[in-house]
């Protein structure tokens, strides 16, 4: 089983996961709506912990949309999924605007702006086409299913590297996860 194949078994299995991506795709954003981030990363760490995953933390939800790059359509996309579930907490971006947020090029697409997200095992994201689910993941899977902590390349060095440690020690992942190793960092 291909590790997108293991990733999607496990969203599936999970009731909440698999509702909330059932959502996004009802919300029919133009290009597409993704989940990624923590809510994907979190559930793989916590079953690789042999734990049940807590459905804690925002629920982020990518999309690309030049014609829509407003905070206001952010909002609306987020007003519409807390009716339709108020128990997660929804953020809601428009990656054809983040870049600017990010101090980046423009993205061309969700894929390319996850390439720009501080690290691998966050880089990730999946979305919903009936019961099928697709994912995407610009720097591969291996180190979110090997417990790897690496910052993605642009922020390796410099002052983004500062924010992957920030990350790192805010966020506690160490103590949470303590399988996970750190490398690159």
């Amino acid at each position: 089983m291909t590790l997108a194949a293991r990733l999607a078994a496990l969203l599936r299995a999970d009731a909440v996961r698999w509702r909330a991506l059932g959502l996004v795709a009802a919300l029919d954003l133009p290009g597409g709506g993704w989940i990624g981030a923590g809510f994907l990363r979190n559930a793989v760490w916590d079953a690789l912990h042999g734990r049940a995953a807590p459905h804690d933390g925002d629920v982020d939800v990518a999309w690309h949309a030049p014609a829509h790059a407003s905070p206001a359509a952010d909002a609306a996309a987020e007003a519409a999924l807390r009716a339709m579930e108020p128990s997660l907490a929804w953020s809601v971006r428009n990656q054809a605007r983040m870049h600017v947020r990010n101090g980046d090029a423009p993205y061309g697409s969700v894929e390319d702006a996850l390439r720009h997200w501080p690290e691998t095992a966050t880089a990730v994201a999946a979305r919903r086409h009936g019961e099928a689910c697709e994912i995407l993941a610009p720097h591969g899977l291996e180190d979110l299913f090997s417990l790897v902590l690496r910052p993605t390349p642009g922020f390796t060095t410099g002052p983004k590297h500062a924010i992957f440690r920030r990350r790192m020690a805010e966020k506690a992942w160490l103590t949470r996860w303590p399988r996970l190793t750190l490398s690159g960092a």
